[in-house]
């Protein structure tokens, strides 16, 4: 059965055709996607809600999705089939696609995994390894930044605290105003890793950082952990692929794992997890053991037992979706940038606020600051104020609060940010929307303490 209908196999096993050799280019479709093309493909998001948080779950267009169902039809139909004749080289067929977008080497150094915090258990449970058989020293070093995701930080620590490794975290200031704060602050942590003797075993590097959002210089860092005698570097980049450019091979880290499903279109949830090929790369294994163990990670991945490996196969669904697009993904990570760009600055204007960096060091997302007034004063405040924005203005936007600085005080200190990201479907009144809200609690007086304490 031909999961299309159309006559030829997506992803699927190509007579003739060498899945490890170059794709064919693709020819462009013309005319270009029109803007009522591109609200058809995501009908299915709530019409009352403004939608400007894409960096947190992504979003799949109806094209993508209908694919994702004849793959899980297809399954369904006949799984003996599916499993042993179909889900492999179908996978193979989106690792191709994967390795050429972000230009590594060899078919080998790419996997499909469910998501980036899979890819970050994947790679500490190596380095936890390699602390308990005594390759690496207890109290040898690991350096991540402070900015790090919520999740890879409890992954450090389930898997490098416990086996005895010490973690470093790189402070990092926020409002940024330049790459060299971020450079700067680096350089000290790993010297500090590497005091007293010990040695800096992996640096753990977000390409974007999550909250507050922050584009990461990671070819540098990484050319400055290669000059420190790093042993391993990890780049945590998660919301990487499709809005901003990905080379992992000018990156030069020796991991990189970038979520397909939050600026790539694809169906929730998959990453990919690139290894640049080395001793270390065939060490690697994923953390759920099936029958495939031992056989390569992009193996042992591709079979993880019986589940829904749908969201892995539409990759190809995925590029005839963003070819319709003028300029391709390019033209799209351009349009994002400069339009997040364009409604943050509208935003801090309005409320007589400031980014949160400059405009070379956000890509589909950045930071607002709200009004000092507001009174965000805590994480938690942060997240009632969420909460408010969505219930009371259906508004979709995270909330951070950080810490007032030495010396700021009242209600000109800006404590809280909004991160707004853009993706292909928003529209200028998403973010009307949310200025209006902003702008009508500051008339009504409000601030925080008014807010409920459960």
């Amino acid at each position: 059965m031909d999961p299309h209908g159309d006559g030829h196999a997506e992803n699927g096993r190509h007579d003739g055709d060498d899945t490890n050799g170059p794709l064919p280019k693709r020819p462009r479709p013309s005319p270009p996607i029109s803007a009522s093309e591109i609200r058809d493909e995501f009908s299915h998001h709530d019409p009352a809600v403004a939608r400007i948080n894409n960096g947190s779950f992504g979003s799949c267009p109806a094209s993508v999705l209908a694919a994702q169902l004849r793959w899980q039809r297809l399954f369904l139909r006949q799984p003996d089939d599916f499993y042993f004749n179909r889900l492999q080289p179908s996978l193979l067929r989106s690792r191709v696609l994967i390795k050429d977008f972000i230009n590594a080497d060899d078919i080998d150094e790419v996997s499909l995994v469910d998501n980036a915090t899979t890819a970050a258990a994947i790679v500490l449970q190596h380095v936890s390894w390699a602390f308990s058989e005594g390759h690496f020293n207890k109290g040898d070093a690991v350096v991540m930044l402070h900015y790090a995701f919520g999740a890879v930080k409890k992954s450090i620590q389930a898997y490098v605290t416990r086996a005895g490794g010490h973690v470093i975290e790189v402070p990092l200031p926020f409002p940024v105003t330049s790459n060299e704060e971020i450079v700067q602050e680096f350089c000290k942590a790993l010297e500090l890793g590497k005091s007293n003797g010990r040695k800096v075993r992996l640096a753990v590097i977000d390409h974007i950082t999550s909250m507050p959002s922050v584009v990461i210089p990671v070819k540098e860092l990484t050319k400055i952990c290669r000059e420190e005698g790093v042993d391993k570097v990890f780049v945590d980049a998660a919301h990487a692929i499709g809005s901003i450019e990905v080379d992992v091979k000018d990156i030069g880290a020796d991991f990189y794992t970038s979520n397909l499903h939050k600026w790539f279109f694809c169906p929730p949830s998959v990453a990919f997890l690139y290894s640049k090929k080395s001793r270390a790369s065939t060490n690697l294994h994923h953390p759920v053991v099936s029958h495939e163990y031992g056989n390569g990670l992009p193996i042992e991945s591709g079979w993880i037992g019986t589940r829904d490996y749908s969201a892995q196969l539409v990759v190809s669904s995925v590029m005839d979706f963003i070819d319709r697009f003028e300029g391709g993904i390019e033209g799209i990570r351009k349009r994002n940038h400069d339009k997040v760009v364009e409604m943050g600055k509208m935003l801090a204007e309005s409320w007589r606020t400031c980014l949160g960096s400059p405009p070379d060091m956000c890509a589909s997302m950045i930071m607002v600051g709200l009004p000092g007034c507001l009174g965000i004063s805590s994480e938690k405040d942060a997240l009632k104020f969420r909460s408010l924005l969505r219930d009371r203005f259906h508004v979709e936007v995270p909330v951070y609060h950080r810490s007032p600085k030495d010396g700021e005080s009242g209600s000109s200190a800006v404590t809280g940010y909004v991160r707004i990201s853009h993706q292909v479907y928003n529209v200028e009144d998403d973010y009307i929307r949310l200025r209006n809200a902003i702008n009508k609690l500051v008339q009504d007086g409000f601030h925080c303490t008014k807010l409920p304490s459960s």
